[in-house]
């Protein structure tokens, strides 16, 4: 990993986001550096999707900032943070294949939109980035064809189509079984070993989490609760961050009603 004083390649500062009056994540500061795989995790509801698409710039925080490769994240339409945003891969939670499409045809597609690359040299990368994510021969098929897992992986090629060095992923594991999941975290740590990358990953799987994370940013009622290296977070004796890794069910609070920890989003008087 980079060493500390080398600038974040993510850095969000006291972000905050609103959807309507209701508020979704308070405040929120992380900071990702260069080959580190950071997890964001935490209960249902707690804000790490939210938080993922500011961070790729699908939603608009409303206040606060976030900076990928030291450049601030602007509208959409600002060549800067569409430069940016290109050395960026997302795989998304479904995937986000286009049915319509082949396998290596969706893998095409960002090469084909952001690039003058030949046609000859795009279906060489596509083949090597179907090799790279252990789907070689599949290129053909289309994604009805696939299981679970070879989409997220047919997905992820698509993400690494264009070598980005950080790459995002929403719920990377959602869905699929143990092994097939097992499998997809051994495929990002070895893209992380072999290509140097940088990856943000949300899940609350605890299989993947302890797999795969070098750093953890545990979120609670929009909130960062915890900050730093998963050893030290399994280290800890007592509070949310202890309950969600023990799969214990914390006390509930006065007056609850007898409901524990959960998501609290505020709304404006």
């Amino acid at each position: 990993m980079a060493p500390l004083s080398e600038k974040p390649i993510v850095a969000a500062t006291d972000l905050s986001v609103r959807y309507g009056a209701f508020r979704v994540l308070h405040e929120v500061s992380v900071a990702v550096r260069r080959s580190e795989i950071r997890v964001i995790l935490g209960a249902s509801g707690c804000g790490k999707t939210t938080l993922l698409k500011t961070l790729v710039g699908l939603l608009k925080p409303s206040s606060g900032s976030v900076r990928l490769f030291d450049v601030e994240i602007g509208e959409q339409d600002d060549p800067e943070t569409i430069a940016v945003l290109k050395k960026a891969g997302v795989l998304f939670q479904g995937g986000a294949l286009l049915g319509s499409l082949t396998v290596e045809e969706n893998v095409a597609l960002p090469l084909e939109m952001h690039t003058s690359l030949p046609p000859r040299l795009i279906k060489e990368i596509v083949a090597y980035k179907l090799s790279q994510v252990r789907l070689t021969g599949s290129g053909p098929l289309y994604p009805a064809e696939l299981s679970g897992g070879m989409r997220k992986r047919a997905a992820l090629a698509r993400a690494l189509a264009h070598d980005p060095p950080l790459l995002f992923c929403d719920e990377p594991s959602a869905g699929l079984d143990p092994i097939t999941a097992a499998g997809l975290d051994r495929l990002l740590l070895d893209l992380r070993r072999t290509l140097g990358i940088t990856i943000v990953v949300v899940t609350h799987e605890l299989r993947s989490i302890e797999t795969i994370a070098d750093n953890i940013s545990f979120l609670q009622d929009g909130s960062v609760l915890f900050d730093g290296a998963l050893a030290d977070a399994a280290k800890l004796t007592y509070g949310p961050v202890h309950d969600f890794f023990t799969r214990t069910e914390p006390p509930p609070p006065a007056g609850s009603g007898g409901q524990g920890y959960g998501f609290i989003v505020e709304r404006d008087p």
